[in-house]
């Protein structure tokens, strides 16, 4: 079971420093420059997952963490997770990120992978949960907005990649092979494919 539990933490440990990664280098404009209609950007995509990893971590397994979320606040702006305001620096936010991730990891640390919790925003018949079931819930959502963010970096300034030394991109002509994609699905709609 130990060894179940390092592997999980250790994908989520990876995950979320890939996500943390798409921070570096940008000015502040960049990180939080809003890039889909639904505002996706880089700084909130941090805010947001270092948010919910503590509520997941910490409330549903009743372990307080004593970090506050005014942005779940009644009253508080929509989706005020999912960017940060113009008081908020991005030192703030990684360092959320930072005391977020180690509450999680003491969490992780302390009990079994069999420690049974509650998930009071899930429906009655999903609440209860097990620290693993937890674990690769996070593991899921972390990568899921972690892919977010490589897209998102890519939009702000071409950079591709977890790192910039990263070696499963390949050094090939983007150019002409993203007209090669452009020509096939050209072709495939043509033929009704």
């Amino acid at each position: 079971m130990d060894h179940q539990k390092e592997t999980l933490h250790r994908y989520l440990r990876a995950q979320r420093s890939s996500l943390l990664s798409k921070l570096d280098g940008l000015d502040e404009y960049g990180i939080r420059r809003p890039l889909t209609r639904t505002g996706t950007n880089l700084l909130g995509l941090v805010k947001h997952v270092a948010s919910v990893e503590v509520g997941y971590f910490g409330e549903v397994f009743d372990r307080p963490s004593g970090i506050d979320l005014p942005w779940f606040a009644d009253g508080a702006p929509d989706n005020a997770d999912m960017w940060a305001t113009a008081d908020e620096s991005r030192e703030q936010i990684v360092d959320l990120h930072h005391r977020c991730a180690a509450h999680s990891d003491a969490t992780i640390d302390a009990l079994p992978l069999d420690a049974v919790g509650t998930v009071s925003w899930w429906s009655a018949e999903r609440r209860r949960v097990t620290l693993q079931q937890v674990l690769v819930h996070m593991c899921v959502e972390t990568a899921r907005h972690a892919g977010h963010a490589d897209i998102v970096r890519e939009l702000v300034d071409g950079a591709v990649g977890s790192r910039p030394d990263d070696p499963n991109i390949p050094q090939i002509d983007w150019v002409a092979y993203v007209a090669g994609i452009e020509t096939a699905a050209r072709q495939a709609e043509a033929t009704g494919a």
